[in-house]
């Protein structure tokens, strides 16, 4: 479904993508760990056209999406739910899942959406009039993952959706987004620190060193790996 084609991506002068190469296969939950700025967020914003990388090649089923802008991007079935949630505060809970679906014109289809993420998230609906910035840390995150549903991604793209919330609601998280895969064959590209979890949903894994993937095996593989587990699994 993607390919990354020895990517570099620059900030400036400085750059935090170096030649980078990886794929993902539909219906698969890849995740990618590392280090605090190894380049895991850069990665995806490098796919959705957020920040666009300088050299290489990102290809969408088949096609190259380089130089399209987020708009576009989305448009093509990918979205990213980006790290610290990012969701409109001053809009309701009902408004920010509808800028989900704002590129979509089925309304029996973003019905039909709106009510499997009310099924998800049980307290959205509950809460479907209230500001989103009202909610706690973990709602939002679960309004943030919603939003992104609404717009009905062929590849979802989750940056640290685990960050800064309890670990009750951190195990809700992860098992949800298992279940959005599994029922809905949504592929899933999932950055996270918490690499202990990210590997026990995933398929497959990829870790990243200062802007380079040092790293590909199964997510099996990767749990029992001795360097894995030293390096972010604090065992």
């Amino acid at each position: 479904m993607l390919e990354l084609q020895s990517v570099s991506t620059y900030y400036g002068n400085i750059q935090a993508l170096k030649e980078i190469s990886l794929t993902i296969e539909k219906g698969e939950i890849i995740t990618l760990i590392g280090a605090n700025g190894a380049g895991k967020s850069t990665t995806l914003m490098s796919i959705s056209g957020v920040v666009p990388p300088r050299d290489g090649d990102v290809i969408f089923q088949g096609e190259s999406i380089m130089g399209m802008d987020a708009a576009e991007v989305v448009a093509q079935g990918i979205c990213q739910v980006p790290e610290g949630r990012r969701i409109f505060p001053h809009l309701t809970v009902q408004e920010n899942l509808d800028m989900g679906a704002l590129l979509r014109s089925d309304r029996e289809g973003i019905r039909t959406d709106l009510n499997y993420v009310f099924s998800l998230f049980p307290i959205l609906a509950e809460r479907r009039g209230q500001a989103g910035g009202t909610l706690s840390g973990g709602e939002q995150q679960m309004l943030a993952i919603s939003r992104a549903i609404m717009a009905r991604p062929k590849l979802l793209l989750l940056d640290e959706p685990s960050l800064g919330l309890a670990p009750l609601i951190v195990q809700q998280i992860f098992e949800i987004i298992k279940q959005i895969n599994q029922e809905n064959g949504t592929t899933i590209f999932l950055v996270e620190q918490n690499a202990n979890q990210a590997l026990k949903v995933a398929h497959r894994g990829y870790v990243m060193e200062n802007g380079r993937i040092t790293l590909a095996d199964s997510a099996a593989n990767l749990l029992s790996n001795q360097e894995v587990k030293n390096a972010y699994l604090g065992v």
